[in-house]
């Protein structure tokens, strides 16, 4: 499946976040995740994340689609982050 994550979370934990959704995904913009990812992992990341967040405070939407076939990006100006940049 094709994931986009999206978060807003407390300056406290961004780079916790940020850590664990690179895991598993490509970093694209400041505080915006995408990339393939199986169930499994899916399943994996979303348990990691609820972990380091609060729920009272902060949060994380998850965009899935069933390929990146299904999903349409279009990008104008600085390019910020990507595939080139997967750890």
């Amino acid at each position: 499946m094709f994931v986009i994550l999206v978060y807003d979370v407390n300056t406290k934990r961004v780079a916790k976040v940020l850590k664990t959704a690179r895991k598993y995904l490509y970093w694209v913009q400041n505080s915006v995740l995408e990339g393939d990812i199986t169930e499994a992992n899916f399943t994996k990341l979303k348990g990691e994340l609820l972990k380091k967040i609060n729920q009272e405070e902060d949060s994380v939407l998850f965009y899935t689609f069933r390929s990146k076939n299904y999903s349409k990006r279009e990008e104008y100006g600085v390019k910020k982050g990507g595939e080139d940049n997967f750890l």
